[in-house]
């Protein structure tokens, strides 16, 4: 059997978006102040899926854990 070639999936400003249900400008400002990982090829922005979901898990786990010690 052979291995499958595993690619990231690379997606666009506008997928990301659609992804977060955020404005556009919202993703744009998000990439552009590096709170969002993503990098610009030319003159667009390009965000790695599996990139875009560990950083959901990782904003989910430091809101928990901020909110776990006012308790």
């Amino acid at each position: 059997m052979q291995k499958q070639e595993r690619r990231p999936t690379i997606m666009t400003l506008e997928e990301v978006a659609r992804f977060l249900r955020l404005n556009k400008s919202t993703i744009y400002r998000m990439a552009r102040e590096g709170t969002l990982p993503a990098w610009k090829l030319g003159n667009v922005w390009r965000f790695k899926k599996e990139a875009i979901e560990d950083w959901i898990v990782n904003s989910q786990r430091a809101h928990e854990q901020k909110h776990h010690r006012k308790s």
